[in-house]
């Protein structure tokens, strides 16, 4: 085995994928990498996409236990096939976390790779023209007029602006398929891995990833690594290929106010039944000032301040942001003038649904029962979460509402004029690495040197991923995310730009191949 090693590293050497360098290390040469990369894509285009689609048809809600076993059971052949050693690691009620690890011979690194094969909950009648878990290509994103076409035969190469519209397309199984596919195309041309590799696939991430840091714990012998690279996000809204150094935690919550007993009509007890759909409204409304700053007291207390490093990082950044409020429809952002990519350095406070009573055709003449708010509280680094929400709770209370985490009884509504319960379901930390710590320079100076660009550097993501989890068993996390900016993830037609895809395997080939420091 180890000959047959040595003789592929002699027929790289010949081909020009690797050199020597000074110390008498084997090195890869990261645009020659890439241009093998690239050739083996061209060359297997049809049977990459197939194996993404055949990923793709298996619905993959957390909660649907059935569906994630037979996404694991998927994953787990196409790992085995492919030499890894395969661990399925068991949640309670929920599915696997896959964990799988290729060993290399004489590796001094490891690397570990995180991705979830988990997806967001969908309701198929917001879907244009397809289903969530029926693959469909169309010419290019729906709001840019791309229409359906079938899959083509194979003869005829895909076209990187064509877009495979699915649940979990982008977010998360096309990252899985991509570094698979770059494990692939290394091994077809004879360059050897730069350590050890391990993958890390989460089946909860959607939710919340309740229970990974339990079942990792009971796992730590298998974590043991260097550095891990998150798999997971889009590049940059230009385009860019990105990487990204931390992310933001997260609070899931949820604030209900109450009415009366039953829904009322409005013409009989309007102007004297409160309106708890308006108590709310008015409620939500003193969380935030015009500009969208919180208003809850402490809200921004325990951030730590950008070091010069992150500062400048921002300051490079393409100034994108005429484009993106032309793409959204809006003319006045949030911030006070203030950069995006400044802005998801703060925590924040979004409401992302409200429910009372019904509207359009189903509207009635009635005061509802009761409101609910669904809110995320997006936290930074040294923000706990259990601090973040006592905060809003606190806020809530000096509006006047007694505070519950369960339904009222009989006894609290006639007693306090305005109650609402507010309960927190899940939540976690923020995780950062800083900039300079030499696995984040090496993966900035790999990733620019194969594709020959700058990439667009972001001291932490604008979303939410259980990161901290590996942090505190003591690796740096790095995030390389590989699809494109405008795949609607969380919500209906979600898509995958092909040309995006096609760069995220030369990006995992080159990190594959290379990523030492």
């Amino acid at each position: 085995m180890k000959r047959v090693a040595t003789l592929g590293c002699l027929i790289a050497l010949a081909l020009g994928a690797w050199s020597i360098d000074a110390h008498g290390q084997t090195v890869a040469n990261p645009r020659r990498v890439v241009e093998q990369v690239r050739e083996f894509r061209l060359a297997n285009e049809h049977r990459i996409v197939s194996e993404l689609v055949e990923l793709l048809v298996i619905p993959n809600v957390a909660a649907d236990l059935p569906n994630i076993q037979r996404n694991a059971a998927r994953l787990q052949q196409m790992l085995e096939r492919r030499g890894f050693r395969v661990q399925l690691l068991p949640m309670p009620n929920r599915g696997p976390v896959v964990y799988a690890e290729l060993s290399t011979p004489g590796a001094k690194r490891t690397i570990l790779f995180y991705a979830h094969y988990d997806g967001q909950p969908v309701d198929p009648t917001e879907w244009t023209g397809t289903q969530p878990w029926e693959p469909a290509l169309r010419t290019n994103a729906i709001h840019k007029g791309g229409t359906l076409i079938p899959f083509p035969a194979p003869a005829t190469p895909y076209q990187d602006d064509w877009r495979i519209f699915a649940r979990s397309a982008s977010d998360d199984k096309s990252p899985i398929v991509a570094i698979l596919t770059a494990l692939d195309a290394l091994h077809a041309n004879s360059i050897p891995l730069a350590g050890n590799i391990k993958l890390v696939l989460d089946p909860e991430e959607e939710d919340g990833s309740p229970n990974l840091e339990k079942v990792l714990n009971q796992h730590r012998a298998l974590l043991a690594g260097d550095v891990l690279i998150s798999a997971d996000g889009p590049v940059h809204q230009t385009g860019r290929p990105q990487i990204v150094f931390g992310n933001r935690g997260m609070v899931d919550m949820e604030i209900t106010v109450f009415g009366p007993y039953r829904s009322l009509h409005s013409g009989h007890y309007g102007n004297w039944t409160p309106n708890p759909a308006m108590r709310l409204a008015q409620l939500l409304a003193t969380m935030k000032d015009a500009g969208g700053r919180v208003l809850v007291e402490g809200f921004y207390d325990d951030v730590v301040p950008l070091n010069d490093i992150e500062r400048s990082a921002i300051a490079e950044m393409p100034a994108n942001e005429p484009d993106l409020l032309r793409e959204q429809g809006i003319t006045d952002p949030e911030g006070g003038g203030k950069r995006l990519p400044e802005m998801i350095t703060l925590p924040s406070l979004n409401v992302r649904g409200i429910e009372s009573g019904r509207v359009g055709a189903q509207s009635r003449t009635i005061i509802p029962d009761k409101a609910v708010a669904s809110i995320d509280l997006r936290l930074v680094k040294n923000i706990d979460p259990r601090r973040q929400f006592e905060r809003v709770v606190a806020h809530i209370r000096k509006q006047g509402y007694y505070v519950v985490d369960r339904d009222p009884t009989a006894e609290e509504r006639a007693k306090y004029p305005r109650i609402a319960k507010v309960v927190m379901n899940d939540g976690y930390p923020a995780a950062r690495v800083p900039m300079d710590h030499p696995a984040a320079l090496a993966t900035v100076r790999i990733v620019e040197a194969g594709l020959g660009e700058p990439v667009v550097k972001l001291p932490t993501s604008g979303g939410s991923a259980p990161m901290y989890i590996f942090e505190r068993l003591g690796l740096p996390v790095i995030h390389v995310p590989t699809v494109n900016h405008d795949n609607n993830q969380h919500s209906p037609n979600e898509n995958l730009r092909l040309g995006t895809f096609w760069r995220a395997i030369e990006i995992f080939g080159i990190l594959l191949a290379e990523l030492r420091w």
